[in-house]
């Protein structure tokens, strides 16, 4: 403690103990019935002038008590960021520090009138909605003047004796103060006590002021924290909406689906009556109305719109959502937004959304709407290049279909006329080597020709097997003769490892015998001459493998990995030099799929490759 502090204490300590001194003299005076009236009257000055002292003292050991009150609390107003608690915490200091019979927290809403967040007494309860008795002139004054004010008795104090709210709740004690933050009135703090007078000093006022202060800051904190986590909060939900309309959208390539899932989002998120779908024409320069959603609408009922449509034009020109409003009264009263679809900056359709109200589309719906248009722009235009893909494929399939079979008569005749060649007349050596030539193109165009057919019904799904019951053993027997010729020119090993008791399994026997064709086909050609080729049959629980196994040129990972692409073969030298079209394994593997079965692979470069297939064993009932 300072120097004069303590000169004070001392002095204020030597005048009490000289009080007690007159005190002791002037009753001993009064009992002897001896009293100087001058020197009474210089004794009670004394302790006139002591009591004043203490008073003094007293109004400064009060305020310095509510300066250590106000430091505390000022830091656990901060300590959250949740607004209903920070207006707690805040009126309940207040009282606390005015020690008012009341007090109230109001705070200005968006249309700048006064509302009432916190109402508490002295015992820190809330009170009902009925105990709002508060003098309407002071919060008012306080809030314009931005001005604290403090009247010891409103009764008779001469700003306010006489306003309805001072007689009404029989107001006396007051006391209020603005709460500034940012350099704005966000509220007022208002304390009172409507039994006794003179209970607020102008120094109380300046302890509510300061505190106000430092309230209003916390409070306009836990409001922004507030508005910017009920954002983020809003934000979130919008997102975790987008993504699963994305998921929707993208669920599959059809553009008409695409389509209703954006006009029907649109139409309920924004509560829209209808939702319409145009999609420019850029040859005719109209939007053409393609999907429609909800209630019908001018926009429904055409089939197409001139861009010279005002609000269709607007949006082109601008390539930004545009409103138009019409019949403001509330009964017929109808908004029109319409947004524009756009794909890689240019505008490729609308989105035109009605709604039976004039308040409807604020900034927040269109933005959303916006959105919902570039997700579906890109959902539309995958569908549209997806549908252009599988129109081209259809056509490449009924283009193939048409040759191969437009093929098949000449290849026929020319065939048929070479075998006449060595019938009609003599030949000589040089003349048979150029029939037995035509006859090798014609079987291998023939293959060709089977192979696109195959792969054109394939592809449109038109490709039909048979499941019959089928004897696998007579069935590769069948299979070798096609390809024993060419396995014994090249001088391959051919090593056949089959069971004799081979059960029958459930397959298409000629398609059966076609993959066995193309497995030792594939086997002898891409194994160089004098190699060895395998085939192994073996019985499983509920299926049967065969094995082609070969000592030929292998494969990498890499090529595996594109084997069944058609037309694809690989890049070797061996490879080049034999006859082929890429499309044997793609059509093998296709066969098996539909037969139930599958093809496996593996190979290693320069050590020959293993092909199995896999078909079901037969489960029907035996005949015997």
């Amino acid at each position: 403690m300072s120097q004069p502090s303590s000169r004070q204490d001392h002095d204020l300590n030597l005048a009490i103990s000289n009080a007690r001194q007159n005190i002791t003299l002037l009753r001993s005076q009064a009992q002897a019935n001896a009293v100087d009236p001058d020197y009474l009257d210089q004794r009670l000055a004394t302790l006139d002038q002591l009591l004043q002292q203490l008073a003094t003292s007293h109004q400064e050991t009060v305020h310095q008590k509510r300066l250590g009150a106000l430091y505390n609390v000022s830091r656990v107003i901060g300590s959250s960021l949740d607004q209903q608690t920070v207006l707690d915490q805040v009126m309940d200091a207040i009282i606390n520090l005015t020690e008012a019979e009341r007090g109230f927290l109001m705070l200005l809403d968006d249309d700048g009138k006064l509302t009432v967040r916190v109402a508490r007494n002295f015992d820190q309860e809330t009170l009902d909605s009925g105990d709002f008795a508060v003098s309407r002139t002071v919060t008012n004054q306080v809030v314009n003047t931005g001005q604290p004010v403090v009247t010891t008795n409103a009764q008779t104090d001469p700003r306010y004796a006489g306003q309805a709210s001072i007689v009404a709740h029989a107001l006396r004690s007051i006391m209020a103060s603005p709460l500034r933050a940012r350099g704005n009135t966000i509220g007022v703090v208002y304390v009172d006590n409507r039994i006794r007078t003179g209970i607020f000093s102008e120094q109380d006022l300046e302890v509510l002021d300061a505190f106000a202060g430092q309230a209003a800051v916390a409070i306009d904190n836990a409001r922004l924290y507030g508005a910017k986590d009920q954002a983020l909060a809003d934000r979130v939900e919008e997102l975790t909406m987008l993504q699963w309309i994305d998921r929707q959208l993208n669920e599959t390539l059809d553009m008409s689906h695409a389509m209703h899932i954006t006009l029907e989002w649109s139409s309920h998120l924004c509560r829209a009556q209808s939702a319409s779908l145009g999609m420019h024409d850029p040859e005719e320069d109209v939007i053409r109305i393609v999907a429609h959603y909800g209630e019908p609408d001018e926009f429904s009922a055409t089939a197409q719109i001139p861009l010279v449509h005002p609000l269709i034009g607007q949006v082109f020109e601008t390539a930004e959502a545009a409103l138009q409003f019409s019949a403001p009264d509330a009964e017929t009263a109808r908004t029109v937004l319409c947004v524009p679809v756009c794909r890689e900056n240019n505008v490729i359709g609308v989105v035109i959304l009605v709604a039976n109200r004039a308040d409807a589309f604020d900034e927040d719906a269109q933005a959303l709407v916006s959105r919902l248009a570039d997700r579906a722009a890109i959902a539309i235009e995958n569908g549209r290049l997806y549908d252009a893909v599988q129109a081209a494929n259809r056509a490449k399939s009924e283009f193939v279909s048409l040759v191969a079979h437009e093929l098949k008569v000449p290849m026929t005749s020319i065939s048929g006329y070479a075998d006449l060649l060595t019938v009609v007349g003599d030949v000589n050596d040089q003349q048979r080597d150029f029939v037995k030539t035509i006859k090798n193109n014609v079987q291998r165009m023939t293959v060709l020709v089977s192979d696109l057919s195959d792969i054109s019904r394939i592809e449109s799904g038109q490709l039909k097997v048979n499941s019959e019951r089928v004897d696998l053993r007579s069935t590769i027997e069948e299979a070798k003769e096609g390809v024993m010729q060419q396995i014994s020119e090249r001088e391959h090993n051919y090593v056949e490892n089959v069971p004799l008791d081979l059960p029958p399994i459930q397959a298409d026997r000629s398609r059966v015998i076609q993959v066995m064709i193309n497995l030792l086909s594939n086997a002898y050609k891409y194994t160089p001459s004098g190699g060895k080729i395998a085939l192994t049959a073996r019985v499983h629980d509920s299926h049967v493998s065969v094995s082609v196994a070969d000592t030929g040129i292998g494969m990498t990972p890499e090529q595996i990995a594109k084997l069944g692409t058609k037309f694809w073969r690989a890049d070797h030298e061996h490879v080049n030099n034999q006859p082929g079209t890429g499309l044997g394994l793609a059509i093998t593997r296709n066969l098996l799929q539909l037969m139930g079965g599958d093809l496996g692979v593996q190979s290693q470069p320069g050590k020959g490759s293993i092909f199995t297939l896999v078909l079901p064993l037969d489960a029907s009932p035996s005949s015997d």
